[in-house]
């Protein structure tokens, strides 16, 4: 009984790799299991770390140095843009894009950079254990949608808090995370925070997946990810009533900068081999970004991103796939 047993595990990891390279819906799948996968193992690893000082966001440091690894293993590649504003020693309210979980995994790679930085995350994740209860050991503030008073509260209590001990603090003012190639409407509450306490808006901008991540037709291929920082936006002297000016004001910059560097992106792209596992990501300074964004055009983004074929990509992908299974495996 147990040869059968072993002759089936045989032909099954002999057949991963086919699998892997002919069928893009297990390759989508089998790359969000390394994914989760390895941030959930790392999570057990570290949940008794995370006891010695629990609840504090320097935490988060140490996970980011065990699960920035994933990056390597499916093929993504991200270089920041704009490291001078993200790592001043300054409380700020940091208001990114969302797209998919995968900006967990560009934010694992630039955590060093931010130092004490810790994000607010909807309720329900922390009972997705053993990443829940590390999240929430590693400092993650969880709120309650569904309750908006309770959840005020939580967020009035931490802001006082962030701006004592100089935290920046991550939220998605989008919501929902939708990889559509836009930037869909904020909501509020980050600005509203912000005024309160006049500290900083720091606007961070994640370029299109589109060129390598569709979730409808299953498909995640290697890709580059450009993560820009602005400059930061003051908020002294402003009130309630400037929020929705600020909140505006705040989008359209983020909605250029995301045009442009998805455009880039597109216009660029090609296969790249796998880098190596300890390589961090590329970091290119303000003057740098600047002329990379300056030869990027605009104009062309939305006939650029409607004509991107995901297809297309995989083909163009297939030698750094190989490669990062071979690793994997």
């Amino acid at each position: 009984m147990s040869s059968y047993i072993e002759l089936l595990g045989l032909f099954v990891l002999l057949m991963l790799p086919f699998l892997y390279e002919t069928n893009h819906i297990f390759r989508y799948y089998f790359k969000f299991l390394i994914y989760y996968g390895i941030v959930s193992f790392n999570s057990i690893i570290l949940i008794p770390a995370f006891l010695t000082r629990p609840c504090d966001v320097r935490n988060l440091l140490w996970a980011s140095t065990w699960c920035h690894r994933v990056t390597a293993l499916i093929g993504l590649r991200w270089e920041l843009r704009g490291k001078e504003h993200l790592e001043k020693d300054q409380a700020c309210i940091i208001v990114a894009n969302h797209q998919s979980s995968l900006d967990v995994l560009g934010m694992f790679n630039i955590w060093h950079v931010m130092n004490k930085c810790t994000v607010v995350a909807k309720r329900e994740l922390f009972y997705a254990w053993p990443f829940g209860l590390a999240a929430w050991l590693a400092g993650l503030i969880f709120i309650d949608r569904v309750r908006g008073e309770k959840a005020r509260d939580t967020l009035n209590a931490v802001n006082r808090r962030i701006k004592k001990q100089r935290i920046k603090l991550w939220v998605f003012p989008e919501g929902t995370r939708r990889n559509t190639g836009e930037l869909h409407p904020f909501k509020k509450g980050a600005f509203h925070m912000a005024i309160d306490q006049q500290i900083p808006i720091l606007p961070v901008v994640f370029s299109s997946y589109c060129s390598f991540l569709n979730d409808k037709k299953k498909i995640l291929n290697a890709g580059r990810i450009v993560i820009t920082t602005l400059p930061p936006v003051s908020t002294e002297g402003l009130t309630k009533d400037d929020i929705d000016t600020l909140m505006d004001r705040v989008r359209a910059q983020m909605t250029e900068t995301f045009k442009l560097t998805s455009a880039e992106m597109l216009q660029r792209y090609k296969p790249h081999k796998t880098p190596p596992i300890s390589s961090p990501p590329m970091v290119v300074n303000g003057a740098e970004a600047a002329v990379a964004a300056a030869v990027a055009n605009s104009s062309g983004y939305a006939q650029l991103h409607a004509a991107a074929s995901y297809e297309s990509y995989k083909s163009a992908s297939a030698s750094a796939s190989k490669a990062t299974m071979l690793k994997t495996l």
